[in-house]
């Protein structure tokens, strides 16, 4: 694990965004495809605006996110919403996006034809995570119900979840395939995350699900 420290956030995001750029360039000199896995919520809505400008050939790049809330993908809280809007634009707009919802009552409904078309895709060539103050991340939350299968060694690429505090289901990849990433950059901001991450390096995956995904990740922090 490396760990970064930048003097403010807009630094962070400039930077980050630069770095995904380059790890995203160097997949595609020896493949043909390079899958880019990232987070919803509000903290990468910068590092988006940033990222999607940046030159390269988009059209061979599959960009997905790393979970999903299961609400459609006009609500405010769809991640789906936000990539569309901040990520998959200007020269981004050419990427490939692998869906990680459909129209369905529940995510188990549609897990088989969303795993589908992910599977081809995998490894992720670049993953970008985020981490909240309980030590989640993508929707691997301590407490949640499937807890243990997302992370098994041997779990299946999408688990669906429900956990304490949680407005609705999510879907998220399991912390097989989010570790099993070519290169992982994990983004923190302020100094309760900063805590969180501290402590979690003692902990177990199971009270800390984001110590399952820090072998050998960038962690990008600024206060």
């Amino acid at each position: 694990m490396n760990f970064i420290e930048y003097p403010d956030s807009d630094m962070m995001m400039i930077d980050l965004a630069n770095r995904i750029a380059g790890d995203l360039n160097a997949a595609l000199h020896h493949d043909e495809r390079a899958c880019l896995a990232v987070p919803g919520g509000t903290t990468p809505g910068p590092l988006f605006d940033d990222l999607c400008a940046a030159d390269l050939p988009w059209e061979r790049v599959d960009v997905m996110l790393t979970d999903e809330r299961w609400v459609p993908t006009d609500s405010d809280r769809s991640n789906t919403k936000l990539i569309r809007e901040r990520l998959l634009v200007n020269r981004a707009a050419k990427a490939r996006h692998l869906p990680l919802y459909a129209p369905a009552e529940t995510p188990e409904e549609v897990l088989p034809e969303l795993e589908a078309m992910i599977a081809p895709e995998l490894p992720i060539a670049v993953l970008l995570l985020g981490m909240g103050t309980d030590m989640h991340t993508a929707s691997i939350f301590p407490g949640a119900d499937k807890l243990t299968e997302a992370l098994a060694s041997n779990a299946p690429i999408l688990v669906p979840m429900r956990a304490p505090g949680a407005q609705e289901p999510r879907i998220t990849l399991s912390a097989r395939v989010l570790d099993g990433a070519l290169r992982k950059h994990i983004v923190i901001i302020g100094a309760e995350k900063r805590e969180a991450f501290e402590k979690a390096k003692s902990l177990k995956p199971v009270d800390a699900p984001i110590k399952a995904v820090l072998s050998g990740a960038d962690v990008h922090w600024a206060p």
